[in-house]
């Protein structure tokens, strides 16, 4: 039964990502995203930590004190941060963030918006991916400060300004290298 459960999730989550992404002109990132949760390491540790409100991955972690799922998809999926660290050579830490390319930025979101709107429900809101995204925020230390810059900034935008104009600048404007304006809380991102 939790697999079946697991299965009708993770194919939800994927056709949203896919209707996202094609609205924004992502074509083959829509087809394929994703695609590793169905393979037997992602999906057998998915079905067994199967809770249908937050990620299996989570209770993987609790479980065992890590997610060999999760090593497994962040590796073979372009549009999570964590694909996106190599070990640096001029800084503090062992290892730091590049820049993510914008059009796996652009995935990210539409990535995070779905996975708000399956996890959330009739509850979610425009405001949710920005919300879980500042609880994090701190934590984010390895990421590239463009690429948390650029995800903060969109993420922001939805919140205020919502879904489709938020897709319209992703799909006209920073997919196409537009340069972002600084952000001031005025509720226009474009100031």
């Amino acid at each position: 039964m939790k697999a079946w459960q697991h299965f009708k999730t993770i194919t939800k989550h994927r056709m949203l990502v896919m209707r996202y992404c094609f609205k924004v002109g992502l074509y083959y990132q829509g087809l394929t995203h994703d695609l590793s949760k169905y393979s037997p390491t992602e999906f057998l540790v998915g079905a067994k930590y199967y809770q249908g409100d937050r990620s299996p991955n989570n209770a993987e972690r609790e479980d065992t004190g890590m997610s060999k799922s999760w090593l497994h998809h962040k590796g073979r999926n372009k549009h999570h941060f964590e694909y996106w660290v190599d070990y640096g050579i001029h800084c503090d830490t062992v290892i730091e963030g590049v820049p993510m390319p914008r059009k796996y930025v652009a995935e990210m979101i539409m990535d995070r918006i779905s996975a708000s709107r399956v996890y959330l429900g009739k509850d979610y809101t425009d405001q949710a991916p920005y919300e879980y995204f500042v609880k994090g925020k701190d934590h984010l230390w390895f990421v590239h400060p463009k690429t948390l810059g650029q995800l903060e900034f969109l993420l922001k935008m939805l919140s205020v300004r919502g879904e489709d104009a938020t897709l319209w600048y992703i799909r006209n404007r920073f997919l196409k290298g537009s340069k972002l304006p600084e952000y001031r809380n005025t509720g226009d991102e474009r100031k």
